[in-house]
């Protein structure tokens, strides 16, 4: 083994690291690294002191339509799409500092997961590459929201726009702090 791929080992062992400490599954580390499969186990089980959940991955763009789900992956999709074009790095590196980004902005309450978990935020970047997702802009307030490729040609209106009923009677806290925000 030469110098250089005991480095891209190292550097492959710090990025499953952010992956597996972002809330990762195995298919994610599988997929960003070229680590093997049993070492991935191994570091999973040793960060996080169980094994990874079983089972496949989320596969819907429509999860990604409801309101409050495009809201948090818009958000998020907009801070990728501005770190990608003002640094220049590996795309999983972007994905992390994104995704970091996205959570210190939108924290979730203690015990609650969050909205957009990590590998939502993964396949979303995966469901824009095959082209089953893109962004079109609010014909409102021009914002930049994900959208199936049928909105492209009609007018696409966002969910903070054109709220659902629903969207303030969420919960207490959120119905507050949605009502400040519409007056």
């Amino acid at each position: 083994m030469n110098d250089q791929s005991i480095l891209s080992e190292v550097n492959d062992i710090h990025i499953a690291m952010a992956l597996i400490s972002a809330g990762a599954r195995m298919q994610v580390l599988e997929s960003e690294t070229a680590l093997s499969r049993r070492k991935l186990l191994r570091l999973y089980k040793e960060i996080n002191g169980c094994s990874p959940a079983k089972g496949m991955l989320p596969f819907s763009p429509d999860w990604f339509m409801a309101w409050e789900q495009n809201i948090h992956s818009s958000l998020f999709y907009n801070i990728y799409l501005y770190l990608q074009k003002m640094e220049k790095q590996r795309p999983v590196l972007t994905l992390l500092k994104a995704y970091r980004l996205y959570s210190e902005q939108c924290p979730c309450e203690p015990g609650e997961k969050p909205v957009l978990e990590f590998t939502r935020a993964w396949t979303l970047l995966r469901f824009i590459d095959c082209n089953m997702l893109e962004q079109v802009a609010c014909s409102v307030c021009g914002g930049n929201f994900i959208s199936t490729s049928r909105y492209t040609n009609a007018l696409f209106t966002c969910s903070l726009c054109h709220p659902p009923s629903r969207a303030s009677k969420k919960s207490p806290v959120r119905s507050e702090i949605f009502s400040e925000a519409m007056t």
